[in-house]
């Protein structure tokens, strides 16, 4: 396997990730624009998904992309630093999203396929090994 945590870093690092998404909540219900703006853009980082039409390694680009906290953190500093609300938002809800997939163990891509993540296999691929 290209990687892949195992053992006790693995359980940190999906245990890291149920923390920020709990404290990403947290700050959203003192800071966000309410639970609709939640709800609506939640999963708004799962479109990457559609690079996976032009295969694995663009897919794994894109998604990558899209599951990385450098995004989030530094939308989420912008509305921090600028007082910009609706950054700071966005920031907090990518940061809840990304954590939720990190705690349910879906980590970063590699290229040879959706499967093959940094926190091991998952779906089809976890059953093929």
């Amino acid at each position: 396997m290209h990687g892949s945590a195992t053992g006790g870093v693995k359980l940190l690092l999906r245990a890291e990730g149920a923390f920020v998404l709990v404290a990403a909540v947290i700050a959203y219900a003192k800071f966000g624009l309410g639970w609709s703006v939640f709800a609506w853009f939640f999963l708004a980082p799962d479109l990457a998904f559609f690079g996976y039409l032009a295969g694995a390694r663009a897919g794994a680009v894109t998604y990558n992309a899209t599951h990385s906290y450098v995004g989030a953190v530094s939308v989420l500093v912008i509305g921090a630093l600028f007082s910009l609300p609706e950054f700071a938002a966005a920031g907090l809800i990518w940061c809840a999203h990304i954590g939720m997939d990190r705690a349910l163990g879906y980590g970063l891509k590699y290229s040879i396929g959706f499967g093959f993540t940094h926190l091991g296999r998952i779906g089809r691929a976890k059953s093929d090994a």
